[in-house]
Parts: C-alpha cells; structure tokens; sequence
C-alpha cells in the first residue's frame, strides 16, 4: 500500500531543519512531499540544497492550511495521505501501524497516532493527544487533553478505538473519501478544519481511529501559538462554522444561540484577564461567521445525528472539576 507524507510549509525553515531529517530517518516505506505555501525565507534552498530527494510542491500564494492542503492532495497519486505538520518528528516505525490499519479495514477513511509533546515526551500534546472528541455544543476534547489540560502519557489510552475526529497535526487519510467529501472547507483557512473534515467523513459513513502504536512528537504553535490572538478569532469562529455546517436541522440553530452566549462569557473572561486582543477577536469572529454565512455549504445528509460523546464537556471540566478524560466515565 502506497503512503505519501505531505508537509506543508510557509517560512517554516528552522522547523524544516529540526524536524524534517527524523521524518526522512523514520519513513523509509513513504514517499515524501513538502509543500510550500509561497515562503520568503530559506525554506526551497534549503530542502533542494540538503534533501534532493524529497518531492517539492511549490505554491504561487500562502493558501493556509485547508486550501493549501486541498492543492497538494490533488496533485499527489498516493491512496494514502499523512498530511503533517512541519513540527512533527515520528517515533521509529510508527508508519507500519498506520499501514496495518488502512489495510486491514476497507471502511477505515482517517486515523491518527498518539502525539506526544516533543517540548515534554511523558506527555500528551494539545493539537490531538490520543483521539478527538466533540460534545454537544461543539467544543472539542481528546483523550489526554481537556480543554488546556494535558495528561501525562501512562499508557492508559494505548488501545485502538474509534474518535470523532483526527489531528490535522498528523493525519492519515484516504485520498479517494477526502475527495469524495469535498476536502478541507478553505473558508476555515486554518483551525478546526480537520473537525469539519471529519464531520463529514462520519456523515458518509466512513471510520475513523487513533492508533497508538504509532507515535509521534509535536511541537505545537509552530504557525500559530497560542497565545496569538489570531488562534482566538480562527478558533471561535471555525467552531461556529463546524456547528452551521454540520449539526443535524433540528438543533444547530438553538446550538449556535446557546454558543453566542457563552461565547459572550468568554469574551467578559478574557477581558477580566486583561486579554483585550482577545476579547475583540471573539467579536470578530462572530462578525466575519455572519458575514460568510451565505457562503457556507450545509451537509443535508446527517446520518449521524447522535455526533457528540459528551453533552457538556464545560460542566465536567469547569464545574465537577473532571480534569482526564478517564474521569468521564459517561461519554453519552
């Protein structure tokens, strides 16, 4: 089974030169492709000068990460895709449980690995941890990660299951259902694209898995980090696009209204905080969900109208002090 990496890059060049000789080390059974996103900086020369081998795609503009991605799965012909990040370094053999996976269960359309931060290796790392979750008003956890929490990696989630939706951080995926389900929205133009992606993908049918036997290392905010006011407005926004887009007739409307208000707390939160920029991003990112709501496609399928795991991830954590997604002993 033919697997190609596909990294996609934007001035990321001191990224390039930590990471990417560990993705060449590790993958042997892989062909691998960087896409560039139009850098400025040393990016081209310093792939073309160190790694002649690796497949450049060279795009005319920075199209961020969900239309960037979309341009390069289309030019690439591997059935099997692992869009990663270029702050991700892979455990040794961490492809072959990924091959395993998808050749073993034709109705397997995604999956990702367990991440682990590369900063501290004995834990999870925010963008994914061991497999993601959705509750009902669409914010999103993982196992390992709670909201800004991260759990220490005992190998208490090392079985295989099925998650609503994988990492964009390092995501398997095949090329022939991302096609089939339209690929990433480019309005997201980055964050929580992958949420909506795999929305869709459980929509049409497919599974998607965490397979901890693989492993890999990132490093997280490597384009944007989190304390960038931008992660803010993309976060709050594509949030309110995945609920528009994909939450069944009868409840997203009521959904969004619920998540104005508490959107409206967090914006007082923040300005408690002392955060300003912060607190005008989650007005803007209201402002800009309004101004492209017009533009946004909803899915009318919805075969699963049952999409989250947990009613109210905000009352477990916040309230009932559940810090561990073991803690949530009722995902339903």
């Amino acid at each position: 089974m033919k697997i190609a990496i596909v990294i996609l890059n934007w001035n990321g060049v001191a990224l390039l030169k930590k990471y990417l000789p560990a993705v060449i080390k590790n993958s042997s059974k892989a062909k691998i492709y960087v896409v560039d996103n139009a850098s400025t900086d040393d990016s081209i020369d310093y792939i073309k000068r160190n790694f002649p081998d690796i497949y450049l795609i060279r795009l005319k503009d920075n199209y961020g990460y969900a239309e960037g991605y979309n341009k390069a799965v289309a030019q690439i012909d591997e059935p099997i895709q692992i869009l990663m990040n270029n702050d991700v370094a892979p455990a040794d053999n961490w492809l072959t449980p990924i091959q395993d996976s998808f050749k073993n269960n034709i109705s397997l359309a995604a999956l990702q690995p367990k991440i682990l931060a590369d900063k501290d290796k004995t834990k999870f790392e925010y963008a994914g941890a061991c497999g993601g979750y959705i509750d009902q008003l669409g914010y999103p956890f993982c196992r390992g990660r709670l909201f800004d929490h991260l759990e220490n990696d005992q190998q208490q989630y090392d079985n295989v299951v099925d998650i609503f939706w994988a990492s964009g951080a390092c995501l398997a995926v095949r090329k022939k259902v991302f096609q089939e389900v339209g690929g990433f929205d480019e309005l997201y133009f980055a964050h929580q694209e992958e949420i909506d992606l795999c929305w869709r993908i459980k929509n049409a049918g497919y599974n998607i898995i965490v397979n901890p036997q693989s492993v890999v290392y990132h490093l997280g905010g490597g384009t944007l980090n989190t304390l960038d006011p931008k992660k803010t407005f993309y976060n709050f926004r594509n949030s309110l696009f995945n609920l528009f887009k994909n939450a069944p007739d009868n409840k997203y409307k009521k959904l969004i209204f619920i998540r104005m208000i508490l959107d409206g707390v967090a914006f007082f939160f923040f300005i408690s905080q002392f955060k300003l920029k912060h607190a005008v991003m989650i007005l803007k990112a209201h402002k800009d969900f309004y101004k492209l709501k017009s533009k946004i496609k909803r899915d009318s399928s919805f075969k699963i109208t049952q999409y989250y795991y947990k009613k109210n991830i905000l009352v477990d954590f916040f309230i009932m002090g559940k810090k561990r997604f073991i803690d949530l002993k009722k995902l339903t």
